[in-house]
């Protein structure tokens, strides 16, 4: 770009910044526009019945004409969940790594899309182009194989996006982070670097996952009975150390849970994971087994209502049982929001006579996300003339910048960049072009983006206070009723515990209609129905101070 034609690269947040999941984000030169990600991020308390959430795709389907692909930088949830969403309504070509590829064409293939949508599989250190720009993948570390960083050479500078990322300097892949290709284009010259904010309260150094595998070592050491560890089935490099040390104690491994079965054959169709058909065994061999020869590898080590671990600690489980003498370990941090229900499950699993070991009492977790130490190597190594935060709450973010300025980086090119924020770029200055409409979509069951406020308003209003149901027929020219008043209580009260409750509602609705036949007004069924209702919520709001929904249903015949 020549100075002072007017051209500018655009960055536009569509999701992930002040927030934890839901990555998207666009970049835009003239009549090019490339995505970075699209994933979702899980539900979060206030929105009851939610399954996901997803970012609100209105702005790229504005602009679907220039839309030129997608790269991906990982395979995680927060960053590929989106995906089928978004290519049931746009089909850019995708752009990523092996492994990374075939978990999205699993995804595709649930959502019948994989026969419409182009998927490249790309290396890191290979160069391709997508429009107007021009684009190397740089290996990265991470909680997943095939993680990467960015390197996007632009019209108006070179762009590093360092996606998910920590400083691991013995991965058990033995993929190390490519410092030497961060510091190829640090030596060049880096127009703008966008970082990974996770974990920037963190002092120190992210540990490595082979200090991970020291502690499951011990661990394995003194058991004499059944293994069952709990992890995130995207965490393949955990799985495999879990795997040598099954060979190394002469045990086999049992995998359970659909997400494990699926991401396990995948890597190892791919040679991502070491593990021979002989070394693993089916739930009809395990009773053959001496405990001592046995290793289980599940999911739900959230506390996931449904998952194996959880219906095992409640004796839920048809197949699969805890013991006395079991060893279970829940090797993941507990998220923020599922503490209590982890612990509960904990807590139930001692119930059954097992030992559990979680994070809180061995180093059996570490985090896939920089800690400071190592985001002020990226800083140093890529030495940007402009820093944006990503990746993170706000006040990640704000911490972030403020470690930028302290390293170096003028506060004024430090930028801190919101959800629909268009940042624009030159060569040498950036400022802001207003804002795009962002947000967020509810997925429930089949039905996408048609759960919004008013919904979730009222999943919470029934969650707190219950539901009233009252229903009467009436004659249809007389008024007068045939059948009830009729009152079903759902979460509200007890019919068998206050029957004079719902007793006394009943003469409430009888009231109004006594009033009807004494003046000369006329009521058809929705007028009646109002008047219950707004009698209804008065009765029980001054005899026991509740405001349950109240449905009521007028029939006339």
């Amino acid at each position: 770009m020549k100075k002072g034609d007017g051209a500018s690269l655009k960055f536009i947040p569509l999701g992930g910044l002040g927030e934890i999941g839901l990555n998207m984000m666009v970049l835009e030169y003239e009549q090019d526009i490339i995505l970075i990600d699209a994933g979702l991020m899980f539900p979060e308390d206030d929105m009851f019945g939610v399954d996901i959430v997803i970012p609100d795709f209105g702005y790229l389907h504005r602009n679907r004409d220039r839309l030129r692909g997608l790269i991906v930088t990982h395979g995680h949830e927060d960053h590929i969940g989106a995906i089928p969403f978004l290519l049931r309504e746009l089909n850019p070509a995708i752009y990523t790594t092996p492994l990374t590829a075939a978990l999205i064409r699993e995804k595709l293939k649930e959502h019948g899309l994989m026969e419409r949508t182009l998927i490249h599989e790309i290396l890191p250190r290979t160069l391709f182009s997508i429009g107007v720009f021009r684009i190397e993948l740089i290996q990265v570390c991470h909680s997943i194989p095939d993680g990467v960083g960015l390197a996007i050479r632009t019209p108006v500078g070179v762009v590093i996006h360092s996606g998910d990322f920590k400083i691991d300097h013995t991965p058990v892949d033995g993929k190390r982070f490519d410092m030497a290709r961060f510091g190829t284009y640090g030596e060049e010259g880096v127009l703008a670097l966008l970082s990974d904010s996770t974990n920037v309260e963190r002092v120190g150094y992210t540990l490595s996952e082979k200090d991970v595998g020291a502690t499951l070592h011990e661990i394995f050491e003194g058991c004499s009975g059944r293994i069952i560890v709990a992890v995130f089935a995207s965490n393949l490099h955990r799985i495999q150390q879990v795997i040598h040390l099954a060979r190394e104690f002469g045990r086999r491994v049992l995998l359970n849970g659909k997400s494990m079965l699926t991401n396990v054959r995948i890597a190892r169709d791919l040679k991502y994971l070491d593990f021979p058909t002989e070394e693993e065994i089916s739930l009809s061999e395990l009773p053959r087994l001496d405990d001592r020869q046995v290793v289980m590898l599940t999911t739900g080590s959230q506390g996931e209502p449904m998952s194996a671990l959880s219906r095992m600690a409640f004796n839920d489980h048809k197949k699969l049982k805890v013991k006395p003498g079991d060893t279970i370990i829940l090797s993941s941090k507990f998220i923020p929001g599922n503490e209590r229900t982890i612990q509960k499950i904990i807590n139930h699993l001692y119930r059954q006579g097992a030992e559990v070991i979680y994070e809180q009492v061995r180093d059996i977790h570490v985090s896939g996300h920089a800690y400071r130490e190592e985001l002020k190597t990226m800083i140093n190594v890529v030495r940007p003339r402009f820093f944006i935060p990503i990746h993170g709450e706000f006040r990640h973010l704000v911490k972030h910048r403020q470690l930028a300025s302290v390293m170096g980086i003028h506060p004024d090119k430090c930028l801190l960049v919101e959800n629909g924020d268009v940042l624009a770029l030159t060569a040498d200055e950036a400022f802001f072009e207003g804002r795009v409409e962002t947000g967020r979509v509810f997925v429930d069951g089949k039905g996408v983006g048609d759960v919004g406020g008013l919904v979730l308003r009222d999943r919470r209003h029934l969650s707190e206070d219950g539901l009233v149901i009252a229903f009467v027929v009436i004659d249809q020219d007389t008024k007068e009723i045939l059948s009830g008043p009729d009152i079903l209580s759902r979460g509200f009260i007890h019919e068998e515990t206050k029957p004079e409750i719902l007793d006394t509602a009943k003469c409430v609705i009888l009231e109004i209609f006594d009033r009807l036949h004494q003046g000369d007004f006329d009521m058809d069924c929705i007028d009646l129905q109002n008047e219950i209702k707004r009698d209804l919520r008065r009765f029980f709001s001054r005899i026991l101070d509740r405001r349950p929904v109240i449905h009521p249903i007028v029939v006339d015949v």
